[in-house]
């Protein structure tokens, strides 16, 4: 260091003395600015800028073209831990690369998400992982570590997990409360986040919109709780977007801003994402709550340590020492490594759903490949812009030949006639530069919701004459949803000036401007835009939308299902391509209300079918679909999520059996609707979702997967466990009997001899992908702490492993168990609540049918309510000792407590009256006299049953 460096600048100090040196160096309102996601520069101390947030969920995302990876589900499906840290490592280098050229190019990159996949219909699917905890921390582990890179001081990048905490549904995200209980909390939710927090490679998280249990994520008490007790780092905690404002403005949890800016600070958010790049808002918002007194400067400065401790990390103030540094595009970007890890990881997530000896394709055969997918390389919304792309119809063509490809789309092929002018609606053809400029300017967006739609094009007209009429290709996504495209390949879109044009490549963007919906209208159609809510109109310069629509007659020149028909009529074998449009019926913002493939590539499946038996279904979607019909009827289906840029070479590759699929589903593919809880149930034990708990039979379970090979397992041996602190150590062995050499995805899972009430069918506790050549054998051994083995407690509040006999169960799903061994199993014996020394919180139950649980005070504690005015809870096992002769409950609202024994026999009813008190103004109530058929003293379990809107929080007995 010389004389005039300062001590944060000597790279022979330790990182917390750094840190501090120049937090003490700061004033007030430069480290009031910092707490922004666009954080100033502070010149003269010579600190750069810094904006929190680089999308790269599955490849550097909105900053341009970058190598893409399968989606996040995708990789889940690989259940390969290696090939998801390689991605990580690759991501983490282009993002490093990228920024040489960009200074945009955050290195504070959010991702993974690591919400499990508890219900199908979540708009979100497609970013997470799985359904399962173990297998979901075990890949963003995996990815975290890539992402991190393995230098012990300097991060390549510095991953912040999402979204914190029990968030599954886009419908009303930001009001919505998920109600978790003390088991799913402990044993699924933090799960998730744990495993990666403890690994050593996160740098923070992203608090999600939702509220859970009444209170909202962003001034969740579990930030201090159990995320910063997992770790002895400083974790950065950034807002999601707008986040903050909700507090006020959709939730109302606060009155002012600054109230919720202060309980945010205070609850451990580090970061505000608000308002865009302006900081205005929050810097004032901030003050406030200081000259408040809401806040300290102490509270300020530790969220500005957390920040200035990530960028430490990512080598800012040491240029000269950051290993990183000399990546540059040449070296790091698009390179032939990534390329062919892309295609890799295209071919490990392909999952063979079912097989009836179609597969792999025999060489010579004629091949039909069809379908709305077919020659598609569909992205989502954190994907990056493509380098290369390869849609099956690529991949089957350069794999098979083209000469014996045939391909047929299956849109239907349609014309408009505006019936009130009488005329058709046209495309003019673009002249000048127009016609060749791109779509939108997608070389780097830091949002790209804020991308416009294309001016420079001339509207759609609708005065043509027959014979100039457009013939558009019309796909029905699903729901009635449609987009309509040009013969040029232009998608139908409405620009901010409201004409409609053929101007998009693909529909996207935040708001989807490119989808319209048909309503039947005077023998007609209107034809409505679902981006704007109007209707497209004739006007003497065009089409564009209006309040006030035109009807139109929809003149259908070819269905989709007789081009299909023809394609498959004339080829040996047809292979179709069905999925989803991740910007359309299924995405962020906006949930699926049916697990059902979408009427149109139903139809089209069947029709290949019908003239051609020969035919395979390759579904391409972010999320399950339930296709009991072409399970049944169909001889091979595949599944893999939105593959990347490699996408249809990988497909093309397992197909043709260059390679034997070994992907596995990620989640339970249930059989119907009718199988699934409502999306707002997040009470996995009680609503019996998941694999976990699902009690009926699934049309394709979770870890299934097929191969062109065979596989035996023999001689599971599972060592006797030890104390809660050590490890289990299992052996199997694995023998490929077939002809093929091929991966296959080893799976244990653990259950209980003698199941406990509530306790999950079976658990995966560890995996293991191995490659195996013809004949070989392996033997595969996994490792895995024994306190996996437990449980959460709720009777006494701590995670438990019970003594008894666990059966481990070596298996190739959770549906198609192998082998198994019971193990006897030292532990802690089960105890009952001491409920006469301890009472009972109320949130702690066993069961419950009716109820919620509330928020207790805004900072923390829960409380249960019924939904619907009346709910139950039963508490099992509880220990009155030698008797208790009084009861109380503490609680807010109004109507009453019922306690009775679950077998039957009152014990008390305590009114409550009503207070005029809000929500928190909780009170103890007494019962005046004990209405009881049998003694209270000794075990039994309870039952209470809410009425009103009481709020329940804690229940005690005396005696």
């Amino acid at each position: 260091m010389t004389p005039d460096q300062p001590p944060f600048r000597d790279p022979q100090l330790s990182r917390a003395e750094r840190v501090d040196d120049l937090l003490g160096r700061l004033t007030l309102d430069e480290k009031t600015a910092l707490l922004h996601q666009y954080a100033p520069a502070v010149e003269r101390l010579g600190v750069a800028a810094f904006r929190t947030g680089q999308e790269a969920l599955h490849g550097v995302a909105w900053m341009g073209p970058a190598t893409v990876f399968p989606q996040a589900v995708g990789l889940g499906a690989t259940w390969n831990e290696d090939l998801v840290r390689r991605i990580g490592e690759a991501v983490s280098t282009e993002a490093r690369a990228m920024r040489t050229r960009d200074d945009r190019v955050g290195l504070n990159v959010w991702a993974p998400t690591v919400n499990l996949l508890r219900h199908p219909w979540w708009g979100r699917n497609e970013e997470g992982y799985a359904e399962d905890p173990w297998l979901t921390a075990a890949t963003a582990v995996a990815y975290t570590r890539g992402l991190r890179g393995d230098h012990p001081d300097v991060w390549r990048t510095a991953p912040v997990l999402k979204h914190w905490l029990a968030h599954n549904n886009e419908t009303d995200r930001d009001t919505t409360s998920s109600s978790v209980r003390p088991r799913v909390l402990h044993e699924y939710d933090l799960r998730a986040f744990r495993a990666a927090v403890e690994a050593g490679a996160v740098a923070g998280v992203m608090p999600a919109y939702n509220l859970v249990n009444g209170r909202p994520n962003h001034v969740s008490p579990y930030l201090r709780e159990h995320l910063r007790t997992w770790t002895g780092r400083e974790l950065l905690v950034c807002s999601d977007a707008g986040a903050p404002s909700n507090l006020v403005d959709s939730e109302a949890y606060f009155d002012t801003h600054e109230e919720a800016a202060a309980a945010a600070l205070r609850a451990g958010v580090d970061s505000f994402t608000d308002h865009g790049t302006d900081s205005a808002p929050t810097v004032a918002r901030i003050r406030g709550a200081l000259e408040r007194g809401l806040i300290g400067e102490d509270d300020i400065d530790t969220a500005v340590r957390r920040q200035l401790t990530v960028r430490f990390s990512l080598g800012e103030f040491d240029p000269g020492l950051d290993p990183y540094a000399d990546i540059d595009p040449a070296s790091g970007w698009d390179t032939p490594e990534h390329r062919a890890l892309a295609e890799e990881a295209a071919e490990q997530a392909v999952v063979l759903l079912k097989n009836d000896g179609l597969l792999p394709l025999a060489p010579g055969r004629r091949i039909a490949v069809v379908g709305l997918l077919a020659d598609e390389c569909k992205l989502d919304w954190y994907s990056g812009t493509l380098i290369h792309r390869a849609t099956p119809l690529d991949g089957m063509r350069e794999r098979f030949g083209t000469d014996r490809v045939t391909f047929a789309e299956g849109a239907d092929r349609v014309r408009l006639r505006a019936t009130e002018y009488g005329g058709w609606v046209a495309v003019p053809a673009p002249a000048g530069p127009a016609a060749a400029r791109p779509e939108r300017d997608a070389e780097g967006a830091l949002d790209p919701a804020l991308l416009a739609g294309r001016t420079d094009l001339p509207p759609l007209t609708g005065g043509a004459d027959e014979a100039d009429a457009a013939e558009l290709a019309l796909i029905d996504w699903g729901g009635g949803v449609l987009t309509l495209r040009a013969p040029d390949g232009r998608y139908l879109s409405v620009a901010e000036d409201g004409y409609v044009r053929a101007a998009a490549d693909q529909p996207g963007g935040w708001v989807v401007q490119e989808t319209f919906r048909f309503e039947e209208h005077r023998g007609g159609h209107l034809l409505l835009h679902l981006g704007t809510g109007r209707y497209v109109s004739v006007a003497a310069d065009g089409l564009k939308v209006a309040d006030r629509g035109e009807p139109f007659e929809t003149v259908c020149t070819e269905r989709g299902e007789e081009a299909v028909a023809r394609a498959a009529a004339g080829a040996d074998v047809v292979v179709v391509v069905a999925g989803n449009d991740p910007h359309i019926n299924g995405r962020e913002t906006e949930d699926r209300d049916t697990l059902a493939l979408p009427g149109q590539q139903d139809r089209l499946w069947r029709a290949a079918h019908a003239a051609n038996p020969r035919t395979v279904l390759a579904l391409t979607s972010a999320y399950p679909y339930a296709v009991p019909d072409a399970h049944t009827t169909l001889p091979a289906l595949l599944w893999t999520a939105h593959g990347g840029q490699a996408a249809g070479t990988a497909l093309a590759r397992i197909l043709a059996g260059d390679v034997s699929p070994a992907g596995r589903l990620p989640q339970t593919w249930y059989a119907a609707d009718t199988d699934l809880p409502g999306l707002l149930d997040y009470d996995i034990i009680g609503g019996r979702q998941t694999y976990l708990y699902f009690d009926g039979t699934p049309l394709y379970a979770f870890g299934h997967g097929l191969s062109y090979t065979s596989f035996d397992y023999d001689d599971l041996v599972v060592d006797p466990p030890g104390p809660l602190d050590a490890t289990v150590r299992a052996r199997v062995t694995v023998t490929n009997t077939g002809a093929r050499a091929s991966d296959e995805v080893v799976q244990l899972y653990v259950r209980e001899a003698g199941p406990r009430p509530g306790s999950p069918h079976r658990r995966l506790i560890g995996h293991a992908r191995i490659r195996l050549g013809a004949g070989a054998s392996r033997t595969v051994g996994l490792t895995v702490p024994t306190a996996g083995l437990g449980h959460y407690d709720v009777a006494h509040g701590a995670w438990t492993v019970p003594a008894g006999t666990y059966v481990f169960e070596a298996a190739a799903s959770s549906a198609d168990i192998r082998c198994s061994v019971p193990v006897a199993v030292p532990g802690q014996a089960p105890r009952p609540r001491s409920v006469r020394k301890d009472g009972l919180a109320a949130a702690d139950y066993d069961e419950q049918t009716g109820t919620a649980l509330v928020d207790r005070t805004k900072t923390s504690g829960d409380a249960v309510t019924a939904l619907d005015g009346s709910g139950q809870l039963l508490f099992r096992e509880c220990d009155f000792g030698d008797g208790a002769d009084t009861v109380s409950v503490e609680v807010a609202g109004e109507g009453s407590v019922e306690i009775t024994l679950a077998g039957g026999g009152a014990v008390a009813l305590v009114e409550v009256p009503q207070s005029g008190g809000g929500p928190y103004d909780y009170t103890t109530l007494h019962a005046e006299t004990l209405h009881t058929e049998a003694p209270l003293t000794g075990v039994a379990d309870l039952r209470l049953t809410l009425n009103g809107s009481v709020r329940l929080a804690r229940v005690g007995f005396g005696g």
